[in-house]
Formats: C-alpha cells, sequence, structure tokens
C-alpha cells in the first residue's frame, strides 16, 4: 500500500504540475489586470481553486486516455499510468471528480465564468485529446482554445462581460501555443513517429512548421502586445513586455533563418518563459 504522501507524489506528476501553474497563472493574469488582490480576497481563492481543480483534473483524465501512447515514447514511458503505479480505474476516478468539483464551484462563483471554464474542459479533453489528437496535427488549434479559457474566464469575473481585451488575451495564448508544441514536437520527433501521433513536422516538414512557429508568435506578442495597452499598462511594464516580446520573435525567426536543434529548444525554453513572465506582469502592474 502507497502512503499518502506517495499518492500525492505520483499524482503531482499526473497532473503536469509545471504546465497546470502556467494555465492557473494565465487565470490569474486574466482576473487581476481589473482587479486588485487585495481587496478581492475571496474571489482570488475561488477563481485559485476552481482553475486548479478543473485544470488538474482534465489533465488526470488526458493522461488517462494516453497512457497505452505514454508507454510507446521514451520521453513519457516512465509516468505513472504508464508503469502502473496507479491503475487507469483509480486515475479517472480521480480525474473526474476533481473536474467536477471545480466546474461546480466556478458555477457557484459566476454561472458564465463556471461555463468558460467548463468550456476549456470540454475541449481539453473531448474535442482534443479523445477526438482529434490522435487524427490530425490540427488539433493542437483546440488544445490552444482550451488553453485560452483560464485567462478569458479570469479576465471574464474581473470585468463582469467578455469584451475585446479578453478575447484577445485568450487568441495571445491561442498563437502562443503552437510555438510551445511544434518545438516540442520537432525535438521528440522520433518520439511522436513511434507513438503514431500527427505532428505538422511529421506531415509537412520541419521548415514548414518553423514558417508556422514564427507567424504564430509574431501573432502571439501583437496579441499580448494590444491587450496590455487594452487594460492599461504602464509605460514601464509595456516596456518590459516589449523586450520579452521582441526575445520570442527573434529567437522564431532565427530558427527559422538558422535552424538547428540547439536554437529550436532554446525556443522551446523561451516560450515558456516569455509567457509565465508576460502573466507576471499583468499581475503586477
Amino acid at each position: 500500500m502507497k502512503t499518502i504522501r506517495q499518492k500525492i507524489s505520483l499524482y503531482w506528476k499526473l497532473i503536469k504540475s509545471l504546465q497546470t501553474g502556467l494555465l492557473m497563472a494565465t487565470g490569474l493574469a486574466g482576473f487581476m489586470s481589473a482587479k486588485c488582490p487585495v481587496f478581492n480576497v475571496p474571489l482570488l481563492l475561488s477563481v485559485s481553486g476552481s482553475l486548479l481543480l478543473a485544470i488538474s483534473g482534465s489533465t488526470v483524465i488526458n493522461m488517462w486516455f494516453d497512457r497505452d501512447i505514454d508507454g510507446k515514447m521514451k520521453r513519457t514511458c516512465y509516468r505513472p499510468l504508464a508503469v502502473g503505479e496507479v491503475s487507469p480505474a483509480e486515475a479517472l476516478i480521480v480525474g473526474l471528480v476533481l473536474s467536477a468539483l471545480g466546474v461546480i464551484w466556478a458555477f457557484f462563483v459566476d454561472p458564465i465564468y463556471g461555463l468558460i471554464v467548463l468550456s476549456g474542459l470540454f475541449f481539453d479533453v473531448v474535442i482534443y485529446t479523445i477526438w482529434l489528437k490522435r487524427r490530425t496535427c490540427w488539433s493542437i488549434i483546440w488544445g490552444g482554445v482550451a488553453g485560452g479559457m483560464p485567462i478569458l474566464a479570469g479576465r471574464l469575473l474581473a470585468v463582469g462581460y467578455i469584451e475585446w481585451v479578453g478575447i484577445l488575451l485568450a487568441l495571445g495564448i491561442l498563437f502562443w501555443i503552437p510555438t510551445h508544441i511544434m518545438t516540442f514536437s520537432m525535438r521528440y520527433h522520433e518520439d511522436y513517429q513511434q507513438a503514431g501521433i500527427p505532428t505538422f513536422p511529421m506531415k509537412y516538414g520541419f521548415q514548414f512548421t518553423r514558417i508556422l512557429i514564427a507567424s504564430s508568435s509574431v501573432l502571439s506578442a501583437l496579441s499580448m502586445g494590444i491587450a496590455a495597452i487594452g487594460i492599461g499598462m504602464t509605460f514601464g511594464y509595456l516596456r518590459l513586455l516589449l523586450v520579452l516580446s521582441t526575445g520570442l520573435v527573434y529567437l522564431a525567426i532565427s530558427s527559422l533563418i538558422r535552424p538547428s536543434e540547439k536554437l529550436n529548444f532554446g525556443l522551446f525554453k523561451y516560450a515558456s518563459l516569455y509567457m509565465l513572465s508576460a502573466m507576471v506582469l499583468m499581475m503586477m502592474f
């Protein structure tokens, strides 16, 4: 029998803690871009709690569904479900319970906020993972839509309605997703081939994929920049965001002009740093 501490450690891996943390940060940034957290602590805790549960639950369900392909890839073959450290039935129950609790909590906070959180979960689990991921490389578009839901939900809860700034923030995430995922699929090209998961490098080649990465990076930076102006970010913070965005675009274009595995992996790492830093700036300004 595993101890509670061991169980927590295993599920910490199943929720992909870094990915979950980044998505939570986008939701909090959306909320804090229009609401002062000091004067809205109960609401801030509700956003944090509902997003943590919903995102964690959907990630566990995704890991449950993908356990067979995880076992085929060197990068993922040691995950708890792939090696049998957690039973599929247990993981599915935990994922469903966490998801349900997160969505129910979100609906209690605000019905429209809850609907957006539910939509994000539906797009991520049903549309992206279950329906499209194994069929087409274009599935990442729907993964990007799901990734943009937390920041849209946070912004909606703060201002009370869906407006252009919230949509632009969600688009910034949507356009950022290809940079994040495509660089990853290029680095682990053989793994994805082994598992039979269609990717852009596999279907269209590396050079076309680099063109898409550069284009999406530019669009992500533009969306974030215009949204930052829309939320009233001051010049000092805008300047920092511009520096971060310039770095993202520079690396993406450099990877297109002078392709290398090292530069591709650097872009993958920087893309995550860029998004996290942009979210921190929106929380702080």
